[in-house]
Parts: structure tokens; C-alpha cells; sequence
């Protein structure tokens, strides 16, 4: 499948935003360890951007950028782990002897809170699709978001985002720092193209699925898995050929031919 890329939205520690990010992962200016800016997500009305979750507000905030980045509509697009705060919080209430549950954390609770915020924020009626896939939620979403895009040749708004849990749900499940990350991707080529992406699913395994050059950058990646995303974004960043291999489930790779536009 091929498939172009838009635009593109970054948060993450010392990667905030795609502007000042490009330079960094595509290996021109050294990675530095900085906590990021507080997600803006201004699109939200101010009411809702109160209710609204951390989590919520990351995802929102990359989307915005690569909506902006690219001059699009955001009514005209489709857009797709749980929010493990508000679980917590959730457990936590059901654990007391009152077992009184608020009524704007349950609101949270729903898989799908993030795409339906961004509903609000801009108005879109688009359908969205909303999946976690463990360390492969990436890729999964990825190979959702090109499928969608041949199958109804409309431009869709990937997401992808994930903070690490609070304890005890931390030690059943470590992440590295937040990050998050969006691109808006297209069917047809336009004079905004930032990059050509060819994907291919490959069962060879005989080749490592590729890895960050830059230390800070590799335990990134590896510790979150919405972070996976960074050797594409690196490549997408460097703006020459490359192929990506991105490690997909237990036995097969997403193999990606970054060409730049």
C-alpha cells in the first residue's frame, strides 16, 4: 500500500513539535533529555479542555499540529491503551467502602474519550477507529489508517499516544516517559507531501527491525510504545530513501519505503 504523509505532530521529552524535532531525529542536532511543554490542545473549548484527561490532552495537541501543519480540514477527516490514569482512579474509588464513582471519570473510562474530544474541539461528524494492539498498537494502527485510506480514499488523522501508568499499574506495565504522535495521511500526492510511505508486511525476520542511532532517542522507543514511531518519523526527518522495518507482532515486520516528496 502507498500511502503520503501531510502532516506530522510531536510531543515528547525534548521533542516538542515537529518543527523543532526534525533536526533532532534526523540526526543533525544531538537529542537533549527535557520534560515537554504542557499539551495545549486549544482546540477544545475551555470547559471541555478542563474535563479532559492528560491523556486526552496529548493526543489532541499532536493532532492539532499535523491538522495545522497541513492547512486541512479537520471535519473532512477520520481520526484513531486505555487511559490507565483514570483506571486507577477508578479502582481506587471501587476499593473504598463508599465505592462513589464520579461521573467525569467514568465519562473518561471509554476507549475512545481521545477521538471523541477531538469531535467536540472541531466539530467533525468523521467516523474514527480506536484499537491498542500491546507493543504493536503502532503498527497495527498504522496498517488500519493506510487500509482506510485505499479502501475510501479519504485523508485520515493517526494518533498515537501513551503515558506511563501511575502504581501499582506501573510495575505490570513500564513506560518510559509520555510521547505521543500524529500524522495526517493521504491516498492521492499534493504539493504539501512531506514523504511517499510503500508498505509491505514481511514474515524474514533474518533483519533487525530498525533502531535509534542516538541513546536517549533508542530507550524512548523502546519504552513506549507509541514511540515506535520514531524510526519512521526519523526517516521522514532526514528526507533521503530509506526502508524502515518496524517489528509487528511476534513473526513479522512492517517493512515502510520512506521516500521523501
Amino acid at each position: 500500500m502507498t500511502l503520503y504523509v501531510n502532516g506530522i505532530g510531536t510531543l515528547g521529552p525534548g521533542l516538542a513539535g515537529w518543527a523543532g524535532s526534525r533536526a533532532v531525529l534526523g540526526g543533525e542536532s544531538p537529542s537533549y533529555e527535557a520534560a515537554p511543554p504542557e499539551p495545549s490542545a486549544s482546540v477544545l473549548p475551555p470547559n471541555e479542555r478542563r474535563r479532559s484527561s492528560e491523556s486526552v490532552r496529548w493526543a489532541v495537541h499532536v493532532a492539532q499540529e499535523a491538522m495545522q501543519q497541513a492547512e486541512a480540514d479537520a471535519r473532512e477527516v477520520a481520526s484513531s491503551d486505555g487511559e490507565t490514569g483514570v483506571l486507577d482512579r477508578l479502582c481506587t474509588a471501587l476499593a473504598e467502602p463508599q465505592r462513589t464513582i464520579s461521573p467525569t471519570l467514568f465519562h473518561h473510562s471509554v476507549h475512545n474519550a481521545a477521538s471523541g474530544y477531538w469531535g467536540i474541539g472541531t466539530g467533525s461528524q468523521q467516523s474514527s477507529t480506536v484499537l491498542a494492539c500491546y507493543d504493536s498498537s503502532f503498527c497495527a494502527a498504522l496498517l488500519e489508517a493506510a487500509a482506510y485510506t485505499q479502501i475510501e480514499d479519504r485523508p485520515v488523522l493517526l494518533v498515537a499516544y501513551d503515558l506511563p501508568p501511575p502504581p501499582p499499574l506501573y510495575a505490570a506495565r513500564p513506560l518510559r516517559g509520555g510521547f505521543a504522535a500524529a500524522l495526517l495521511l493521504t491516498r492521492t500526492p499534493a504539493p504539501r507531501n512531506l514523504a511517499q510511505l510503500d508498505l509491505t508486511l514481511s514474515n524474514d525476520l533474518s533483519e533487525e527491525s530498525t533502531s535509534m542511532d542516538d541513546a536517549r532517542l533508542e530507550a524512548l522507543r523502546s519504552g513506549n510504545q507509541a514511540a515506535r514511531s520514531l524510526p519512521l518519523l526519523a526517516a521522514i526527518a532526514r528526507q533521503c530513501g530509506t526502508l524502515v522495518r518496524l517489528e509487528y507482532l511476534e513473526d513479522q515486520q512492517l517493512l515502510i519505503r520512506v521516500m521523501p516528496c
